[in-house]
């Protein structure tokens, strides 16, 4: 198969890296692989993995009529069987692209907590979690599957060495205390509550246990996030709340962690590492992965929902407690967390799996014409009009599908 995978940025973050090692992997099975966007961070990763990329231009409003004009035409060089977008800028790009044409066929992937309406149903679409399927299947949605994120275990190799001595003296990393790390956007949706009530925690456990919080990461939140440790430091002693900023790199962070902290993708990487992860969802969710809790993360993903972010610091604190204060606990749980991303999440088995959705994709293609599309197009008038309206009244959300996510809509709904 000849295929364009199209990340919807090529900044550091879950999906596009998602989008990049999968495709890599799918590479390896021995297929046809080019991958198309705007040039960033993650370019590096690209270069490494031996990966042809195509620069897209510049987008100016999505969809955008240049892109697709772009990509149509690299779609027609190459003779691509498969335009794979990940989140929706690049799947309405795409379908765009091939609006009434023959060869090539769209599939979408969104990683975010929720999935856009506006994405024609007749579109095959891969998400990340059980919940978010059944969600899309009972909106009407078809053509709808999972595909978990996966672990580069060759990449993340608990058995190499990728740079933690380096990475701990830089950072000032001392062995007198516990070292809690998470690996995560400083973003206002879904992230920054939880890094606010880390930051409180540790602060709060210093006083008693000698532990320290790495925090690996930029974002729009950073001012407050720097401003929130900064007075944490000030009154518990420095270095108690580190501040790397962005590491494109995260790999040393993971490795030089005692506890982990995360959601999604960066959860299950930090578990290769073998490390103990404590979950971080939002309204105070905080949640130690074990054998009793395994299963709700299999449904919901590595994310969760809890009654009011009020809660949220003493939550992280019971959760963290009986880990820092106890080494045999960690390296228990450390272990099983090693053998749940070896036996599930391997990028191998998860390209296997993506190839086979590829070929049903080409024996079913999706007719991107019709009622089909002048739905889904009404709906994005609706979202587009309603987007610009918020931003008027200074309330619009950076992350429009990860500031309701479905799990969290299905606890107020008591499902």
């Amino acid at each position: 198969m000849k295929i364009i995978v199209y990340p919807h940025d090529l900044g550091i973050g879950g999906s596009q890296l998602n989008a990049i090692e999968l495709a890599a992997a799918v590479r390896d099975l021995g297929h046809d692989l080019v991958v198309f966007g705007r040039p960033g961070a993650l370019n590096e990763r690209i270069d490494d993995l031996g990966l042809e990329f195509v620069a897209a231009p510049e987008p100016g409003k999505r969809p955008s009529p240049t892109v697709a004009r772009a990509l149509r035409t690299l779609a027609d060089a190459r003779g691509a069987d498969i335009i794979h977008g990940y989140e929706w800028p690049p799947v309405l790009d795409a379908a765009l692209a091939m609006r009434g044409r023959g060869r090539a066929r769209v599939v979408a992937t969104v990683m975010s907590m929720s999935v856009p309406s506006f994405i024609p149903r007749s579109i095959p679409l891969f998400v990340g979690t059980e919940e978010i399927a059944a969600a899309e299947r009972t909106a009407g949605r078809r053509r709808v599957g999972v595909i978990e994120p996966p672990v580069d275990l060759v990449f993340n190799d608990i058995d190499s060495d990728p740079g933690v001595a380096d990475f701990v003296r830089r950072h000032g990393l001392t062995g007198d205390r516990i070292t809690v790390v998470s690996v995560a956007r400083f973003s206002r949706e879904l992230k920054l509550e939880g890094t606010l009530a880390a930051i409180e925690a540790i602060g709060r456990m210093s006083r008693s246990v000698p532990v320290r919080l790495v925090l690996v990461g930029d974002g729009p939140a950073r001012d407050e996030v720097e401003r929130r440790a900064q007075e944490v430091n000030d009154q518990h002693g420095e270095g108690t709340i580190v501040l790397t900023g962005q590491v494109d790199d995260p790999r040393p962070a993971y490795a030089a962690a005692d506890v982990a902290l995360g959601m999604g993708g960066s959860a299950l990487r930090a578990l290769a590492y073998g490390r103990p992860l404590i979950v971080q969802g939002e309204s105070g969710f905080w949640k130690t992965l074990t054998p009793e809790t395994v299963d709700a993360f299999l449904w919901t993903g590595w994310y969760g929902v809890d009654g009011g972010a009020e809660y949220g610091v003493e939550a992280l604190e019971r959760e963290l407690q009986p880990l820092v204060t106890d080494r045999v606990r960690r390296d228990e749980l450390g272990r099983y967390g090693l053998g749940l991303v070896r036996d599930r999440f391997s990028l191998v088995h998860t390209a296997e799996l993506q190839a086979r959705q590829y070929a049903e994709a080409i024996a079913h293609p999706a007719a991107l014409r019709g009622a089909a599309e002048a739905s889904a197009l009404m709906r994005y008038s609706g979202y587009y009009v309603g987007k610009r309206f918020r931003r008027a009244r200074g309330v619009e959300s950076t992350d429009d599908f990860n500031s309701r996510p479905v799990a969290g809509r299905n606890r107020e709904s008591g499902r």
